[in-house]
């Protein structure tokens, strides 16, 4: 079924963690090609949807936003995922393993070999290989489990690139 409605205007996390105001410079140019800024929020939609089945269960992902942004670093994306989780229940021996880089401490070993997947495409995505996701897959993650969290961490990858980009435009008087 294709609808011909126009959909509501979503909030757009970019804009709003940016402090982008509609009838601003910067928001004019950010939104001159709008299915790309709808596209970017649609795709933070559909990561981050609760009844999302890929097999990765919300507060995965999460982790795997909050660490990447922490890695990056982008504080104010590690800020609002960090809020994501402490509206969800946060466990507190995750966040200090996460926060202080001790990974190895985690006793949830699925979440440690996905952590550190996500180090390793942060950081180094040259050794995200055969090993890298061998690793994943003795933790017991399914190849379309695999292919989803690579996915959201390019997704991550980039979403902290846009808004750095957009804040260092804001810095320089852009806007």
């Amino acid at each position: 079924m294709t609808s011909t409605a126009e959909p509501a205007a979503a909030a757009d996390l970019i804009d709003s963690l940016s402090g982008i105001q509609p009838g601003t410079p910067l928001h004019a140019v950010r939104h001159a090609r709008d299915k790309v800024a709808s596209a970017t929020q649609g795709s933070q939609d559909l990561f981050f949807d609760p009844a999302l089945d890929n097999g990765l269960p919300l507060s995965e992902r999460l982790w795997v936003a909050y660490y990447a942004a922490r890695l990056t670093p982008h504080t104010r994306l590690a800020a609002y995922y960090l809020e994501q989780l402490s509206a969800s229940g946060l466990n507190e021996p995750v966040r200090a393993a996460v926060d202080s880089g001790t990974l190895e401490t985690l006793d949830d070993e699925r979440l440690r070999a996905i952590l550190s997947f996500t180090r390793t495409l942060i950081e180094s995505p040259v050794h995200g290989d055969r090993a890298a996701l061998q690793t994943l897959q003795h933790e017991g993650l399914s190849t379309a489990e695999i292919v989803v969290l690579a996915q959201l961490i390019a997704f991550l990858s980039y979403q902290v690139r846009l808004a750095a980009g957009l804040g260092a435009l804001l810095s320089a008087g852009a806007a």
